[in-house]
């Protein structure tokens, strides 16, 4: 099950920052992420996201391809191409997967302008490591699905706080 993480900072660039320590981490399998998001709120309130990956871009050559491909039968590859290309861009544009855009702008107008929210898709975590390795870089947790043990102990790791004991059992 995948879990929700939303974390805001007071600039774009500690955003994404953090985003590839993040990204670092994954390389080392210390955590898994299906996906990473950085909104930026402008000073007109117009919000930016920076995603990992460009749907439009993808789809656009990939559409490219296949268009050039079956223009080739038709013996028209450049129309075929255009047509693909556009094709491609505009079902790019449209797809959307992990966390949805609208959710990220919807949440984002809440951030001062000028700052920036750090969206996060945790697939699976080594929550000490991960919690080891983002200890003091700051930032304010605006929503989460974890259960309020892990909460609390990400939110004390982003302070630079040691995380708060667990309750001892009852003998």
């Amino acid at each position: 099950m995948n879990d929700l993480l939303v974390i805001a900072f007071p600039s774009e660039q500690k955003a994404e920052e953090v985003r590839s320590k993040l990204l670092e981490m994954q390389k080392e399998y210390v955590i898994a992420l299906g996906d990473a998001v950085v909104a930026v709120k402008h000073e007109d309130g117009s919000i930016k996201l920076n995603q990992l990956i460009n749907t439009t871009a993808i789809g656009a050559a990939s559409g490219a391809f296949w268009g050039t491909l079956i223009g080739l039968i038709f013996l028209m590859p450049v129309v075929g191409a255009a047509v693909g290309a556009a094709s491609g861009a505009i079902g790019g544009k449209l797809s959307d997967f992990g966390i949805d855009d609208n959710f990220i702008k919807e949440v984002s107008a809440a951030i001062s302008p000028g700052s920036a929210a750090l969206f996060l898709l945790v697939k699976k975590m080594t929550t000490d490591k991960v919690l080891e390795d983002l200890k003091g870089v700051g930032g304010t947790v605006l929503r989460t699905s974890f259960d309020k043990t892990k909460e609390e102990a990400i939110r004390a790791a982003l302070a630079g706080n040691p995380p708060p004991a667990a309750p001892s059992p009852a003998a």
